[in-house]
């Protein structure tokens, strides 16, 4: 093989493994994170675990990315360690796909239909197809599908590229003696093992290992153990990403590890005994690729069934290498927003609205809370803690979460995905500020409470009528924003405005009492600092509400949308906030005794 031989190799190489890639991807944002959903929460039963894994493997093309996941998943709390084995090993299985697609590359008929079988000669259609999908349809679905199949299309270019590089070596007797080496079997497997994890696909090594067939010097004693050592180096994807992961998470990488040793050396052992004795005819035999999907097949199928009556033991000795000791890692929220789920970003934006949303109901315990402090309910010192607790909290949550999203949004996500990402960035600085405005609320409560301030009859009405529409704001907002749930979002707006009303009322109020000599200066400043809040809860009440309506259009116009409601559909706005007023409005003013 001369220079030119040896760049056409690299190249094929090159495309083999950008189309591996680029399928990868395209049937990943095709499943739209379903898949990864299933895998989640159908994975008690360990014989449906490892369906499972098969099946989300075969779609994704990708044991280690589905390895990394498990190893994500139990990192976060979602999957428990016994529930990773089964899906571990049905990656294993799953991962065979490719080289059975692979493997029909060597269809050798004059028949038509045969001959359209073979990927050279039908990819050429899938990528003409794909092309016309990726730059001339506007649908998202059809320009996934079109990725994928310009994916595959490249895969087979490279894996044909390859193999015509490759078969002059077959004239190469340095070449033969290379894999007549190989055919001892610890070289064999440490061979297959370190090209895999150099590559970090065993999908990629068999096909490489099923481009160099052609050459028809790779027998089946060279390709065997070749085979069985991909399977161990395929476990370096998942050992990798468990690094700085809790013991649990870095426990189910060195199942996927342990699981593969294990299998392994039992198969060799058994199968060379056997062979030792029963010597097997086709070992000496050159290989194909059928022949090595037969193998690569076979093995992870037997190696699953052999042992997933003692995952449990797999579990035991993963717990044994990493043992707990008194600094147990705690799974908090944040360990959902798990850096590996990125690769993966339609599954990694469920978890974002899953975070999103419990620090959504942290931010609304809050606020009523700290509502409650103000509305004549005690002022407990464990409420009053507990409001400070959840605002440190929820200020964590806008980092983290914030941090996270920006990352996530540098991938290319799906319309939809766009979207969900889109109101959470903008729903998450709400929450932070309406926990703010609870501290502020609580730092007037504790002062009243500090130079036993009390608010007369008056006032007190007036404020706990402000403080009922308020909690109907805020119950309606973050329902709608929890729930997804547009119509209920459009309520939010009419009540916004009744509360504008109702902060104007208590302060013009509160001024007549303050010039009748009805209020002190000192308590009128506290009302003021109250009333100033509640509206300003309001206002990030009406922006999140607005989100759940606008982004979804691809737009977010908050004036326009609010000028349109307000006075384009006027009647319909007029009429919603007159019901709200009527529900909420101030009882009627008297003169009453000072405020003191």
């Amino acid at each position: 093989m001369d220079i030119f031989g040896v760049l056409d190799l690299l190249c094929g190489l090159a495309f083999f493994l950008y189309g591996m890639h680029v399928m990868g991807k395209g049937l990943s944002r095709t499943s739209g994170g379903r898949l990864e959903s299933i895998l989640e929460k159908l994975t008690q039963n360990k014989i449906k675990a490892v369906l499972l894994g098969t099946l989300v493997t075969a779609v994704i093309q990708s044991s280690s990315a589905t390895t990394v996941m498990v190893v994500g998943f139990v990192n976060s709390g979602i999957m428990q360690l016994s529930q990773a084995v089964g899906v571990i090993m049905g990656a294993n299985i799953g991962t065979t796909i490719t080289s059975w697609i692979l493997s029909l590359t060597g269809i050798e008929s004059s028949n038509f239909i045969l001959q359209m079988c073979k990927p050279t000669s039908f990819t050429p259609i899938l990528a003409l197809i794909g092309v016309v999908f990726v730059l001339f349809c506007k649908s998202e679905k059809k320009n996934n599908i079109g990725t994928m199949f310009v994916g595959f299309s490249v895969l087979i270019f490279g894996m044909d590229m390859m193999s015509s590089a490759v078969k002059p070596l077959a004239n190469v007797p340095e070449f033969t003696n290379i894999l007549l080496m190989f055919t001892n079997p610890v070289l064999g497997m440490l061979a297959g093992m370190v090209l895999t994890a150099v590559i970090q696909s065993s999908s990629a090594s068999v096909g490489i290992l099923q481009a160099l067939c052609v050459t028809g010097a790779v027998k089946y004693s060279a390709a065997l153990p070749i085979i069985m050592g991909q399977n161990i180096g395929t476990c370096v994807t998942a050992l990798i990403s468990a690094v700085g992961a809790n013991k649990n998470a870095r426990r189910a990488a060195l199942i996927h590890l342990y699981f593969n040793i294990i299998g392994t050396t039992i198969f060799m052992i058994g199968f060379y005994a056997i062979h030792a004795v029963f010597p097997f005819a086709f070992m000496d035999a050159p290989a194909n690729a059928m022949g090595i999907a037969v193998i690569h097949t076979t093995f992870n199928v037997v190696a699953t069934t052999v042992l997933l009556p003692f995952a449990d033991w797999l579990v035991k000795l993963a717990v044994f290498t990493i043992r707990d000791d008194e600094d147990v890692q705690k799974i908090d929220d944040f360990q959902l927003l798990d850096e590996r789920f990125l690769a993966t970003p339609a599954f990694a934006v469920e978890q974002c609205s899953v975070v999103a949303g419990r620090m959504a109901r942290l931010t609304r315990e809050a606020i009523l809370d700290a509502i409650d402090l103000l509305d004549g309910k005690e002022k407990n010192a464990e409420k009053m803690a507990r409001v400070e607790a959840l605002e440190a909290k929820i200020d964590r949550y806008e980092d983290k979460l914030g941090t996270y999203m920006v990352k996530l949004s540098r991938a290319k996500l799906s319309r939809e995905d766009g979207h969900t990402i889109s109101v959470l960035l903008h729903s998450i600085n709400d929450f932070e500020r309406i926990s703010d405005h609870a501290v502020n609320l609580l730092d007037s409560a504790r002062e009243m409470e500090s130079k036993k301030m009390k608010f007369s009859d008056a006032a007190a009405s007036e404020l706990h009528v402000f403080a009922q529409a308020l909690r109907d704001i805020v119950e309606r907002s973050f329902d709608s924003f929890l729930m997804k749930d547009a119509a209920m979002a459009k309520t939010v707006e009419p009540l916004e405005a009744c509360i504008n009303e109702i902060n104007a009322g208590v302060k013009s109020r509160h001024i007549e009492r303050l010039t009748k000599g009805q209020c002190t200066i000192e308590l009128g400043f506290v009302l003021s600092d109250i009333s100033t809040n509640f509206e300003r809860v309001s206002d990030h009440c009406s922006n999140l509400a607005v989100y759940q309506i606008q982004v979804p259009k691809d737009k977010y116009e908050a004036h326009a949308y609010l000028q349109k409601r307000k006075y384009k559909d006027h009647a319909e706005f007029d009429r919603e906030e007159m019901a709200f007023e009527e529900k909420y409005h101030l009882p009627e003013s008297a003169d009453v005794s000072a405020e003191n």
